[in-house]
């Protein structure tokens, strides 16, 4: 359950200020959380893992979407 663990101190980290670096190491921990999340989750259908993965998704999303920038309109 390292991975879970992982996990759970990844969401309490702090995510202010940020660098653009940090911001793209932050997104790839999360996606290899998120897979070895899954993997768990395939094989014992837990809930708590799955509300896990929510969450670290939501992180992820809020982090790329800084990094995308705001799109531009004509």
């Amino acid at each position: 359950m390292d991975i879970i663990n992982r996990a759970l101190e990844f969401e309490q980290r702090r995510m202010r200020s940020l660098t653009t670096s940090d911001r793209i190491k932050i997104s790839r921990e999360a996606k290899s959380l998120i897979l070895s999340l899954n993997e768990i989750y395939k094989i014992k259908n837990d809930q708590k893992v799955m509300d896990i993965m929510k969450r670290i998704t939501t992180i992820k999303r809020k982090v790329e979407k800084r990094l995308k920038g705001k799109p531009l309109t004509s």
